[in-house]
């Protein structure tokens, strides 16, 4: 026996022992737990590469992912007790925020070992608020499990996930969770994958009973039943029952597991050419008798390959079917030296990793998650961040497991860690062990014909992983502290809660000086009113939410603009010419005429394209950014003397001339909506929509529900969740996101133009 802090949480009633020591003014009580039954992290496998997985659960919301994690946990033997999501006792879930709302709020890195392999597991949110910590989530790992709802199928967050696993080139698991709910359909959801993210599932598995009679399920690989014999509500599932299937068994059952294992074959064969290959020649009498082991080899290339996913079932709440999800993350996703990083083989043996996430501690400082590509990543060591240009000490390096971490001397290539000391790393850096190091590799690079970076401006100094995509805010609001005495303490604040959320965006306004907030949402911004409240004490003050309007141009224009300035002795003088016109990408470019490509000096080039890029930031209707506009530039006229201000002031004022000439258009954030509701109110959804100047765009059929799919302005949504509570009597729910920036139609936009205008 010996003190247990680490999983004090999860701590057995039973096997407490309450001691306490009693002084004249003060109590303190020691909870001493036995734990020889729990696996400490100091004993976590440190296996070969090839033994190391590194995975996300990603899902809609309420699929079940902490429930599910928290069930890979327990089984591992690194908890105690099964946490619950209702109860607020899930290891990954810890901030306040999270265990309170019952939501996911930010990604949780845990690890643990599973039938001698090292499963590095990051829980990511499902809301769309949090879309960034999936994306960064994505950007490190090999390999994903995707959680649905086996009544609901593909959800419209499923979607959002699952493109950003594409993007990523990420193989993934499916598991059909939710197995016992009276309404799971498992060849719905097997449908609702194929057409709604264009994958080819590869099922594995098919349930025994359905409803509250889901016992289990048969593993269409090795033809066995696995029976999970539950007595009571507290039986953990941890013990299972496993046999063949024999003539005995439910003759519909038997015939099922024989239509899917030969349609499993089939379908392999036909993604798998070395499968069908091995039935032709060794197996063309019965393919059948294929033995259990080929035809999991062929799934893992075919998952690898990324041609098709492998769907398991289960229930995770009911402690069903998370054994045979974990045996799968081991045989079939990608070890880290099966994803071919080209950065492997240009660093070698030298450290090369990758910040993907920063977190601030009141005792330890900026904790710093890592993941490692190559080279070994020792504490006490001095590394060198490429992007920052600059060398720290690392102090300290950590195991993750969520909000608990233990401290160990180095960690190999492929794992992800948890670093101390780290102070200037942000999210997206990469950090090599010395500037020597990146200069060779960036060497070793070029030789091969590569690019030798995904950023130019650092191909001189070393070669630099590509960061993490941030998507734009869509909301912002003003935030004021109590007391100007508490500015400097809310600028910390904001300036902390930004280097761990990259997504939440802080300016200060040119004019009336107030700081603005901008984010990915209500929750979101909601969620960092309420931080900045506990864990900096400070009482702030938000401001109504408004929407994070874009501008554009409605025709192609042309103008000229010279400025003239004599300022003592030296005059500044720039001429400049060119033209705007509107492109259909979202982005801003500037370009150059052949001629003057040639001719145009390195530092006036530069000072023009910031006059340019200034000029994009604040449009000349609202002074919105400026999205979709290319700029040529025809001429530029320098005089010898003149700054590289004078002329960005130039090539400014003339753009803002061209865009206004153009024409101004707004462009409105729409947002792809999908509601459940049940057909009694439906009605009532369809004509609060229209109130909001919504579209739809399909209504469907699920069950005894209806699921309406369409787009609605965003700047009509506010307090949309309360509205449908109301109008529905709590009997609906709804998930949204950002679908496309549209133009505003005349009647809205000169609305809005008089609205911000202050004329209403």
């Amino acid at each position: 026996q010996h003190i247990s802090l680490f999983f004090l949480r999860s701590c057995s009633s039973s096997r407490e022992v309450n001691k306490s020591l009693k002084f004249p003014c003060w109590t303190f009580t020691f909870l001493l737990t036995v734990t020889d039954d729990i696996k400490s992290l100091r004993a976590v496998l440190n296996p070969d590469i090839s033994k190391i997985r590194n995975i996300g659960i990603m899902a809609h919301i309420d699929a079940g992912k902490t429930t599910t994690t928290e069930r890979m946990l327990y089984y591992s033997g690194y908890t105690r007790a099964l946490g619950d999501v209702d109860d607020g006792d899930t290891v990954t879930d810890f901030m306040a925020q999270e265990r309170e709302r019952g939501i996911t709020i930010q990604s949780a890195a845990v690890t643990f070992d599973w039938k001698s392999h090292r499963i590095n597991l990051i829980d990511t949110p499902g809301h769309v608020d949090f879309t960034l910590e999936v994306e960064r989530a994505l950007r490190v790992l090999d390999g994903a499990v995707a959680v649905f709802d086996s009544s609901a199928g593909v959800e419209a967050q499923t979607l959002t996930v699952w493109r950003q696993a594409e993007k990523h080139h990420i193989p993934c698991v499916c598991f059909l969770n939710k197995m016992d709910k009276p309404t799971a359909d498992l060849n719905f959801s097997m449908e609702s994958i194929r057409l709604k993210l264009k994958a080819s599932p590869v099922l594995l598995q098919i349930p025994i009973g359905s409803g509250k009679n889901f016992t289990g399920v048969v593993d269409l690989l090795t033809n066995q039943k696995l029976i999970w014999n539950l007595t009571s509500t507290r039986d953990d599932g941890r013990t299972f029952e496993a046999k063949p299937l024999g003539q005995s068994e439910d003759p519909e059952l038997l015939e099922a597991a024989s239509e899917a294992r030969a349609a499993l074959i089939e379908q392999v064969a036909d993604l798998d050419d070395e499968f069908a290959e091995l039935l032709l020649t060794d197996f063309s009498d019965n393919f059948e008798a294929v033995p259990a082991k080929k035809l999991q080899e062929a799934v893992r290339r075919v998952t690898l390959a990324r041609k098709g996913v492998p769907v398991l079932c289960g229930s995770s709440l009911k402690n069903k079917g998370v054994q045979p999800l974990l045996d799968a993350i081991t045989a079939y996703l990608p070890a880290p030296n099966e994803r071919h990083h080209d950065l492997v083989r240009w660093y070698k043996d030298d450290l090369c990793a990758l910040a993907f996430k920063v977190l601030h501690d009141k005792q330890r400082g900026p904790l710093v998650f890592l993941r490692i590509y190559s080279g070994t990543l020792k504490a006490q060591t001095a590394v060198h961040s490429i992007n920052r240009n600059s060398t720290e000490r690392m102090s300290r390096l950590l195991v993750p497991f969520a909000d608990q971490h233990v401290e160990i001397p180095s960690m190999s290539a492929g794992n992800i860690a948890l670093t101390v000391g780290l102070k200037q790393t942000v999210t997206g850096d990469t950090i090599v062990s010395s500037k020597a190091s990146a200069a060779a590799a960036a060497r070793r690079a070029q030789s091969d014909g590569g690019t030798g970076t995904k950023r130019g401006d650092h191909a001189d100094i070393g070669i630099v992983l590509s960061g993490v995509e941030v998507p734009d805010p869509v909301f912002f609001c003003t935030i004021e502290p109590p007391t100007m005495a508490k500015q400097a303490d809310l600028e910390n604040a904001l300036n902390c809660l930004q280097r761990e959320d990259p997504s939440l965006k802080v300016r200060v306004d040119p004019d009336s000086g107030q700081t603005i907030l901008c984010g990915m949402g209500e929750l979101h911004i909601d969620i960092v009113h309420d931080r900045i409240r506990r864990e900096y004490g400070i009482e702030t003050h938000l401001g109504p939410l408004q929407v994070a309007y874009r501008e554009t141009i409605l025709q192609e224009a042309s103008t000229a603009d010279t400025l003239d300035r004599t300022i003592g002795d030296r005059r500044h003088f720039a001429s400049v010419k060119l033209t705007v016109r509107p492109v259909d990408f979202a982005s801003c470019e500037v370009a150059f005429t052949e001629e003057l490509q040639v001719q145009i000096q390195p530092e006036i080039k530069e000072a023009v394209e910031n006059g340019v890029h200034s000029s994009y930031l604040q449009g000349p209707l609202l002074g919105y950014p400026v999205w979709g506009v290319s700029s040529l530039i025809h001429s530029i006229s320098v005089e010898p003397g003149t700054s590289p201000a004078m002329v960005s002031a130039c090539v400014s004022r003339c753009m803002l001339k061209a865009l206004r000439l153009a024409g101004g258009q707004v462009l409105e954030p729409v947002m792809s909506l999908e509601v459940t509701v049940g057909e009694e109110h439906l009605s009532s959804v369809l004509g609060d929509l229209a109130q909001r100047r919504g579209t739809i765009r399909e209504i469907q059929s699920r069950h005894d529900n209806k699921v309406l799919l369409a787009t609605v302005p965003l700047a009509e949504m506010m307090g949309y969740s309360t509205v449908l509570r109301t109008v529905t009597s709590g009997n609906a729910t709804f998930s949204m996101e950002l679908d496309a920036y549209e133009a505003m139609n005349p009647h809205d936009q000169s609305t809005l133009l008089k609205r911000m205008s202050g004329l209403m």
